[in-house]
């Protein structure tokens, strides 16, 4: 399981990438996000090119990923921007039409890895044309917006509704890589159990997840972040519940799974 932290603090980059942290992801899009997310207690990054440029300075095995804005007419110039200071990943979000993503591979053309955020109920019918394009090599599914766009109370609902295994069958026959939605520390407070969510990453053939704002605990700075969390110990913690969920037979999993369900329909109040 690669693990993914969104920051544009160096500081906390080289303390992410000295923990254990695959991947860096440095958030440009803001275009609709606020419309979109404003009422919720979401990240809403105030991210720029100058943080892509001092983040990538300090990396030294941990890639760099770049979320950019929806495509727009001025995507093919931000997509060269963040090449040129050194995105290794480029992240379309918010992508509804198979069109969109081949004029996206077109302009990141074979520079960077192209990244997929499925987060539109657009793209999720649509997904059999999209999986058609040739030069896709990563896709994350955005539960949270994809929650909104469906209606939905819960942005877990995704998952225990069968949503996320319908994607993950057809974009892992296709060979490309797949994760979805965010995890926070393995620890009993959160309203879900992430060891429930890890659980169904395994059984989904997931290899990516977002590490939450619970892996730095709100935290202001990066000062405060270090005092708070010892973030080797948690991804060594995440790392090593992956590799228990290994030993489980096929009945654990679908044991999971099922409490899962069960505990998801409780908190949405079905």
């Amino acid at each position: 399981m690669e693990t993914i932290l969104i920051t544009k603090d160096p500081k906390f980059a080289k303390y992410a990438e000295e923990s254990g942290i695959d991947i860096i992801m440095v958030d440009l899009e803001i275009l609709g996000k606020k419309e979109r997310q404003g009422h919720l207690n979401t990240l809403i990054s105030e991210h720029s090119i100058e943080d892509v440029t001092e983040v990538k300075k300090i990396l030294k095995k941990s890639k760099l990923l770049v979320r950019i804005n929806p495509l727009n007419d001025n995507s093919k110039t931000e997509i060269d921007n963040v090449i040129n200071v050194g995105a290794d990943i480029v992240m379309l979000p918010m992508f509804k039409t198979a069109k969109e993503v081949e004029e996206f591979v077109s302009y990141v053309n074979n520079r960077a890895l192209v990244n997929l955020l499925l987060e539109t109920p657009q793209a999720l019918v649509r997904i059999d044309e999209i999986l058609d394009i040739e030069g896709i090599d990563e896709i994350h599914v955005g539960l949270n917006d994809l929650h909104l766009g469906m209606g939905l109370n819960f942005m877990f609902e995704l998952l225990s509704g069968g949503i996320v295994e319908y994607l993950s069958k057809k974009i892992v026959t296709k060979g490309i890589t797949f994760g979805f939605g965010g995890v926070g520390r393995l620890k009993e407070d959160l309203p879900l159990d992430p060891k429930l969510i890890l659980s169904e990453h395994y059984r989904l053939n997931s290899t990516r997840v977002i590490l939450s704002r619970d892996f730095h605990g709100n935290a202001k700075t990066f000062d405060d972040i270090r005092d708070k969390i010892d973030l080797k110990l948690e991804v060594e913690k995440l790392n090593k519940y992956m590799d228990y969920l290994s030993t489980l037979t096929k009945e654990d999993l679908l044991n999971n799974q099922t409490t899962l369900k069960n505990n998801v329909n409780e908190i949405r109040g079905k």
